[in-house]
């Protein structure tokens, strides 16, 4: 499979966040792309307004059968009607991880793995460098707010790509910079466990090419065990890593640092969206901008100019009475950054968190996480689970997280009375989070507090 010479390429399950990058890529090559999702939504219809030709319903009367290449989403079942017909007939039929093994063999590639922080890494990183005009094409796994994309195109033949560890895929890349955020178990359905999720992050860092270099978080688990020709460390303050920030000051809702390594520095840089991990985020792509050899000055003025990713520490209200925050946030670890990094930047402010548990397995494998953290609060609200892919699992529900968090007043309900519930409440600061469709309060919630 040589990707200049795919002409015509059809998506099954184009609307997925990975999938729609990787469409984006080969209709800004000028290739023919058409595919299939099962529902329209914002991000589907903004490829069609591209001029990319998108169906809803499983009919092979719509299909390209003049196609080089079909890829598919592991989201999609192995039953679906196109690619039961594809597979059939002959057509070259791959997955969405089998492209981004072709492109970090073709470009020079920058890769974020981890089971948090990758999305903001890698917007941050293509940030970086798109804004300093150093160039790269890039495959995130969220919408960046700067761009409002979550793929570019250069002709610079550089490559970032948000490596992800779900179903393994991330161990076809092989980078030449490979960026390693956290190693915390999750996935627990795929892997089994903690040790096996431990030893696919330690495999990913074995396929950097040679002469490569790794990124990783000082202080991972294992950590002697990851590979690379060249290791370096980066820490939120931890002076034994070999980047780390120093002279932290909040500063707005944002902070203001200077990134230290030995033989280099860069002071006075200006971050502009909240979550104190996201400190941590910016040291690391400040350091693949620095191995770059991007000059301070570029640095810090893109620095400066980054929006955020949308659903990642995302203001959507922030007022001197109330503040509205929505994420992501779908792993205790993740909510426990959120909450904290809230909470001291908007100290004295009741602190809310509305959330939204995402798989059963999930839930039943880090319920006694899930409640340690969103005991952090100080009111919580749980929404009923959502499945995503899974089926229900006997006695795992909300209520499993509910019953273990000790301290703040917890409520259960739908996510469809949560509007109606907020009206009447003297909301101070306030946060949604999670990976389900609790993005769909995001509007009626900030409608309900920006009006206060």
């Amino acid at each position: 499979m040589e990707l200049k010479q795919i002409h015509r390429i059809y998506f099954v399950g184009i609307g997925g966040i990975g999938m729609s990058a990787i469409a984006r890529f080969f209709h800004e090559k000028g290739a023919a792309v058409s595919g299939y999702d099962r529902t329209s939504t914002q991000l589907t219809r903004q490829l069609e307004a591209e001029g990319i030709s998108i169906h809803y319903t499983e009919d092979l009367a719509l299909i390209d059968k003049a196609a080089d290449l079909v890829v598919y989403t592991p989201a999609i079942p192995a039953t679906q009607k196109e690619l039961v017909y594809y597979r059939e007939n002959g057509y070259e039929v791959v997955k969405r991880s089998d492209i981004l093994q072709e492109i970090t063999r073709e470009l020079f590639a920058i890769t974020v793995a981890g089971t948090h922080g990758k999305t903001t890494v890698s917007t941050m990183v293509a940030h970086l460098l798109r804004h300093s005009g150093y160039g790269c094409n890039a495959f995130l796994g969220g919408i960046s707010s700067n761009y409002g994309k979550n793929f570019w195109s250069s002709e610079k033949p550089v490559a970032v790509i948000e490596a992800d560890e779900y179903d393994r895929s991330f161990l076809k890349l092989s980078p030449d910079i490979a960026l390693l955020t956290a190693m915390d178990p999750d996935h627990l359905d795929i892997y089994g466990t903690p040790a096996e999720v431990e030893a696919a992050f330690i495999q990913y860092t074995a396929n950097i090419k040679p002469n490569g270099t790794l990124l990783a978080r000082h202080g991972l688990p294992r950590g002697s065990e990851l590979k690379g020709d060249n290791r370096l460390t980066y820490s939120l303050q931890n002076d034994a890593a070999d980047i780390y920030a120093t002279n932290i000051r909040m500063d707005n809702g944002g902070y203001e640092f200077d990134v230290m390594q030995q033989g280099w520095m860069i002071d006075n840089v200006q971050l502009h969206i909240g979550g104190m991990h996201n400190v941590e985020n910016a040291v690391a792509a400040i350091g693949v901008a620095h191995l770059l050899g991007i000059g301070n000055d570029k640095i810090r003025a893109a620095v400066a100019d980054f929006k955020g990713i949308r659903r990642r520490f995302e203001y959507l209200v922030k007022k001197n009475r109330v503040v509205y925050i929505d994420d992501y946030a779908h792993h205790p670890e993740e909510l426990r950054a959120l909450i904290t990094s809230a909470k001291a930047l908007f100290r004295g402010k009741k602190c809310t968190v509305i959330f939204q548990p995402h798989l059963f397995t999930r839930t039943r494998d880090f319920a006694d996480g899930f409640a340690e953290t969103l005991a952090l609060a100080d009111e919580v609200v749980l929404l009923p689970i959502y499945p995503a892919r899974e089926l229900p699992i006997e006695g795992v529900t909300s209520e499993m997280i509910a019953g273990r968090i000790k301290g703040p007043a917890v409520k259960i309900m739908p996510r469809d009375e949560v509007p109606a519930w907020l009206e009447k409440q003297p909301a101070e600061l306030v946060i949604t989070a999670g990976a389900g469709d609790i993005d769909l309060l995001r509007e009626p919630v900030k409608e309900i507090l920006a009006s206060r």
